[in-house]
């Protein structure tokens, strides 16, 4: 049995075809969200806004403090570009947290110039490390970061 090659008349099939599997194509790329890659993280965003505003009115620390469950929920979300920054903000403020419950000390009326008298000096100097830390230029630029990268990618300032 001898195969023809295609005739003129087969064009139109052709071209069929090939619209049919074009079409079906994008329909079945466009469904996986493959668009927006940024769409999970930046409603994530949209909806712990107001809540990180509200947490970091509370102060540096304090404020840091109350946001982490927040962060940490953008942490998990949070593209590929951006999660570096993200581990760098959560870690340091977990940080705080472990050294303010070692020392079982709130850190909403800590003063570290005239700290509880049951608070030890181990205590104190951890609380210390954890502070110099959260404060540190690296914690800023890693939080100016996140701000950044959810103005520039999903249109919104976390609120910080």
């Amino acid at each position: 049995m001898k195969l023809r090659g295609p005739s003129r008349s087969d064009l139109p099939l052709v071209a069929l075809v090939v619209v049919a599997v074009l079409v079906g194509g994008f329909f079945v790329l466009r469904e996986t969200g493959e668009d927006d890659p940024f769409a999970d993280y930046c409603a994530e965003v949209e909806q712990r806004r107001d809540e990180i505003g509200a947490a970091v009115a509370a102060g540096p620390t304090t404020g840091l403090i109350r946001a982490l469950p927040s962060f940490e929920a953008l942490e998990d979300k949070a593209p590929e570009d951006i999660r570096d920054e993200w581990a760098i903000v959560t870690s340091r403020i977990e940080e705080i947290v472990a050294a303010f419950g070692a020392a079982e000390a709130d850190p909403a009326s800590y003063d570290r110039e005239n700290p509880p008298a049951d608070v030890s000096q181990a205590d104190r100097d951890r609380i210390e490390a954890a502070a110099v830390r959260l404060g540190s230029r690296e914690t800023r630029k890693a939080l100016a970061g996140v701000d950044q990268h959810a103005r520039d990618v999903c249109k919104t300032p976390l609120s910080l």
